[in-house]
């Protein structure tokens, strides 16, 4: 019973990793079109403006909390606007979009690879530009 268990579990984990590879795949193909294998900086906020356009549904320009959700919780929305108005606009979004993409970036090369984006602070900056 145990060694069924056990072979379950893995095999949830094995899926789970393909699945979370899959998306990085995925989401590098369409953030790339210069097929590079990587996503620079130029490339995210390109990613971040598509995004920011479809998370704006009443097309006001900025992003409030419940336009947000599940993008950036609470702390983050509230770091992230510095004129403190309780939302974000196109150029605060970037900035957060910048900062998501240093922490990405640990070996400072200005790229982020498929490894650095199946990384936490990866899926973090994939959640601001895909």
């Amino acid at each position: 019973m145990k060694l069924a268990a056990k072979l379950f579990a893995s095999a949830i984990f094995v899926a789970a990793s393909a699945t979370a590879y899959a998306d990085v795949t995925s989401a590098l193909k369409a953030l790339d079109p210069d097929n590079d294998g990587t996503i620079d900086l130029a490339e995210a906020q390109a990613g971040a403006k598509a995004k920011f356009a479809k998370l704006d549904p009443d097309n006001d320009g900025t992003l409030d909390a419940k336009e947000l959700h599940g993008i950036l919780d609470e702390a983050a929305l509230k770091a992230a606007d510095p004129d403190n108005d309780g939302t974000l606009d196109e150029k605060e979004y970037a900035a957060v979009v910048e900062a998501k993409f240093k922490a990405a970036n640990p070996d400072d090369d200005g790229t982020i690879d498929a490894k650095e984006l199946a990384s936490p602070a990866g899926e973090e900056l994939l959640k601001l530009i895909h």
